[in-house]
């Protein structure tokens, strides 16, 4: 007789199969990353089919086979519609499990990984935010969901072993001069102009050097009210790409 597993999870990823069967990619609280076949799932029948899909949080089962783990029962619990919605916020929600995705490959349990999922999905799925780097052209604040991937990436990088350091030079360790630094994901953060080396093309200023001290303390009640000027943003998108870049196993 199969063992039954129960866990809650996030879909991210999902594949078909054949004439009726699809696959799913899990992030799961009990088990980290699931790849769950789902039996004629995609018959009109099925009695899956409402509760598991693409971007759902759902409380799911399976069986473990001997080759692939079996989806036998789900239960939605959000289907972020507020996300499915919105262009801005399912741009990041896609970003964000591309990292899932190529950053996690095996299963392994990763609690916290899970609960700064859960955690960056219910801000996604909350009411407007206020645009933290400034207003449009037209005066309006403007909503500005990359800040919740900046987050995301960083506090998701540190928990993956990625130690970034914001408060000394990552090379020296010396206390750091905000005005005159430079980024480099090889180097491990900030550096300063002392140890500027080849891998450290990207100067960066203090706007982008508070910012990430502030994502790193996870400190989002600061962070949803800041208002950086349209370069920051521009370097703080630079040198995230630089980290994926340097740190993902399959560039993305």
């Amino acid at each position: 007789m199969s063992l039954k597993y129960r866990t809650k999870g996030f879909v991210f990823k999902k594949e078909e199969r054949g004439e009726s069967d699809q696959t799913f990619a899990v992030f799961t609280k009990d088990f980290g990353r699931l790849e769950l076949k789902a039996k004629a799932i995609r018959k009109i029948t099925s009695k899956l089919r409402a509760d598991i899909d693409i971007f759902y949080f759902s409380e799911i089962e399976f069986i473990q086979g001997k080759n692939n783990k079996t989806l036998t029962d789900a239960v939605k619990i959000n289907k972020f519609d507020e996300i499915i919605k919105d262009y801005e916020k399912l741009k990041v929600t896609n970003q964000i499990t591309y990292i899932l995705d190529n950053f996690i490959k095996g299963q392994e349990k990763d609690e916290a990984t899970f609960n700064l999922l859960e955690e960056i999905l219910n801000k996604l799925s909350a009411g407007e935010q206020k645009g933290p780097y400034g207003e449009s052209a037209c005066g309006r604040q403007i909503k500005n969901y990359q800040l919740a991937f900046q987050y995301f990436f960083w506090n998701f990088v540190s928990l993956q072993g990625y130690h970034l350091e914001v408060q000394n030079c990552a090379c020296c360790q010396n206390k750091l001069n905000p005005y005159d630094v430079y980024f480099s994901a090889r180097e491990g953060g900030i550096i300063c102009k002392n140890c500027l080396a080849p891998s450290a093309k990207q100067r960066i200023n203090s706007d982008v050097v508070k910012a990430l001290r502030l994502i790193l303390k996870k400190d989002w009640q600061t962070i949803s009210k800041l208002k950086i000027e349209q370069h920051s943003q521009k370097l703080l998108e630079d040198i995230l790409q630089n980290a994926v870049h340097t740190f993902c196993p399959v560039h993305c």
